[in-house]
């Protein structure tokens, strides 16, 4: 059994059909499915269900599936562990909280100094970052302070406050608890320390709207839709041009801390250690 048919296993496993497969890999499907069958005679069994839509996996199948991935995220980890190089290099993938202000100073002190890094960001809610960094689909990610997982590592990057914004309308606390509530996705650590607090006050929002972006929240709370719970730092600039208006809410929910997690048991390579340390060097700084 050759590890490029578990690569391909898991990618046919993944897309659910040859042609995708063949068609990223640049080989031909005849031999994707060559390899398929290669597989199924060595373990004696049916690995997939064939029909017209695509593929998908027998029960033996599945359970092929959990091993493989492990053992391909073993032969990598023992690929970094030897080859590692005392100067980072190769891919990088982080994800991140949309609001983390110090960002783009730690992602231009680390790529100006460390060239050869290929590193890409991703943006989400910090339930979906901790999930993809424990599945191994992120080496790490910028997140809100929580109860994390076990097998996870953090490092913290800074302490903020957290804010009430309104429109320049509503002046009183009993006012904002009948605005709706513009929010992040279910997982957001902002959109938690709120509906803590309104739990706290025995009352719940009127009406919930999810946006996905910081951009679309502040836009629309300057213009009366409703109101939100963001940093400070990521409003300031819209509460000094006079289009918003921020309110403090106890020290409970309005302080929170943004770390850095990784998996726990991930060989540490040049790469991300180097990473880390820059965060350590700017966490310090004044921005």
């Amino acid at each position: 059994m050759e590890l490029k048919d578990l690569e391909i296993f898991n990618m046919v496993a993944e897309k659910g059909t040859i042609t995708e497969v063949a068609k990223e890999l640049k080989y031909v499907q005849s031999n994707i499915t060559s390899r398929i069958q290669k597989l199924e005679t060595e373990l004696n069994t049916q690995l997939f269900n064939r029909h017209r839509r695509g593929m998908s996996l027998t029960p033996e199948g599945k359970k092929l599936l959990t091993y493989s991935k492990e053992i391909l995220l073993l032969t990598d980890e023992m690929k970094k562990a030897v080859q590692s190089k005392k100067e980072p290099s190769g891919k990088l993938e982080i994800g991140t909280v949309e609001t983390v202000i110090q960002l783009p100073t730690i992602l231009t002190n680390y790529i100006k100094k460390y060239k050869n890094v290929d590193l890409s960001l991703v943006t989400g809610v910090t339930e979906a970052l901790e999930e993809n960094v424990l599945n191994h689909k992120l080496d790490g990610a910028f997140v809100t302070e929580s109860a994390f997982h076990p097998d996870l590592v953090s490092y913290e990057v800074f302490q903020e406050e957290l804010v009430l914004i309104s429109d320049m309308s509503k002046f009183t606390l009993e006012e904002l608890k009948e605005e709706p509530f513009l929010c992040f996705s279910e997982g957001c650590g902002y959109r938690a320390r709120l509906e803590a607090w309104y739990k706290d006050q025995n009352t719940t929002p009127q009406k919930v709207m999810e946006f996905g972006t910081l951009e679309t929240i502040l836009r629309s709370v300057a213009m009366g839709l409703g109101i939100s719970f963001l940093p400070k730092s990521a409003v300031a600039h819209m509460e000094q041009s006079g289009h918003i208006q921020c309110h403090t809410l106890p020290d409970q929910y309005s302080k929170i801390k943004t770390v850095f997690i990784r998996r726990a048991d991930t060989f540490l390579t040049s790469t991300i250690e180097k990473f880390i340390e820059t965060i350590e060097m700017d966490k310090n700084r004044t921005f």
